[in-house]
């Protein structure tokens, strides 16, 4: 009865937020405006507010889903694809596009989101091959394991764009802070659409053997999970994901790291529910942060990586304050 009543109101706020979003910004439109038929309001809604709306809510259930994953596959809180280095894999293709002259997306399968898909593949071999070099990985080893890979992957990216010129750097300085303030379409949505929906669903399809690994890969083996086969699958699922969303939208951390946290505590630990209520609130969280940095810093719209971030580092402090650094999931 209380999980039916969270996941109803984690659903009546995504709602919530969808709606208001759409009418928040630096130039103001109301009901009356289109009611009356305002082109120039009509417009902003149509052409910039909806299509951002729409992948902020994609976005936010995406990076929402792959920490949630990660967590339990690493049965610990701590996991997510950004404090482990993953989107700093996924970077360097979009780099590499911007450098090239080559656009972000291209309307229903752009070429950046696959690069970015290869690189978090990369990333994510990398992290889970290290922690399998020997049994009961420490948090502080996978953790700092992590932070290597990101500054690796950095260190190129920077190479990168020591070698672009002034417009092409100053292009991927922003986009690597992480937002939606540039000027988004729905060609960006039906980009990210079919990466996030077949993650979402393979997720959603091992919800059962999510439980399971979060007992041990032993005790999940005997009772007759695959999980060499089903880590593959959700790592593989993950990288879609957020692969196609760093793509069109930068590194945006610590989204995954608090809206699976925070759901756990307010639905528990099954996965059979925790996973819709992880894709609603993250896709609600990521919404309602990209509105309010449209209009903190006015005439400027803060990219809603910074804000995440400042939400986020706080957030990661209090986890680790609060519990036994290698303490389990």
């Amino acid at each position: 009865m209380r999980r039916g009543v969270v996941l109803a109101l984690l659903a009546v706020l995504a709602v919530a937020v969808a709606l208001c979003a759409p009418f928040v910004g630096l130039h103001p439109v109301t009901l009356r405006d289109l009611w009356q038929g305002h082109p120039t309001e009509t417009q902003i809604l149509w052409t910039l507010r909806l299509p951002r709306v729409a992948l902020g809510l994609l976005a936010g259930a995406g990076l929402a889903a792959s920490g949630m994953v990660f967590q339990a596959v690493f049965r610990n809180v701590l996991a997510t694809p950004f404090t482990l280095g993953e989107p700093s894999g996924p970077s360097r293709g979009p780099m590499i596009y911007i450098r090239l002259g080559l656009p972000l997306s291209v309307a229903g399968a752009g070429g950046g989101p696959w690069f970015a898909f290869a690189g978090a593949v990369l990333t994510i071999a990398l992290v889970y091959g290290l922690t399998r070099l020997r049994r009961g990985f420490p948090t502080t080893t996978m953790l700092l394991a992590g932070l290597a890979i990101n500054l690796f992957f950095s260190s190129l990216i920077l190479l990168i764009q020591y070698l672009s010129d002034f417009t092409d750097s100053f292009l991927m300085l922003r986009w690597m802070m992480g937002g939606l303030s540039r000027t988004v379409s729905f060609d960006d949505v039906l980009t990210v659409l079919p990466f996030v929906t077949a993650g979402t669903a393979a997720v959603i399809y091992l919800t059962h053997e999510l439980n399971l690994l979060t007992t041990g890969e032993e005790l999940a083996a005997s009772r007759g999970v695959a999980v060499h086969r089903t880590k593959v699958t959700l790592f593989f699922a993950v990288s879609l994901m957020v692969g196609a969303i760093v793509a069109v939208t930068g590194p945006i951390g610590f989204v995954g790291l608090m809206a699976p946290h925070i759901c756990r505590l307010a639905i528990g630990p099954d996965h059979r529910y925790l996973t819709p209520a992880t894709l609603l609130f993250g896709a609600a969280m990521l919404t309602a942060c990209d509105a309010v940095a449209r209009v903190v810093f006015p005439p400027h719209e803060l990219p809603v990586g910074i804000l995440t971030a400042l939400m986020g580092g706080p957030f990661f402090v209090w986890l680790l304050l609060g519990r036994s650094l290698d303490q389990n999931y």
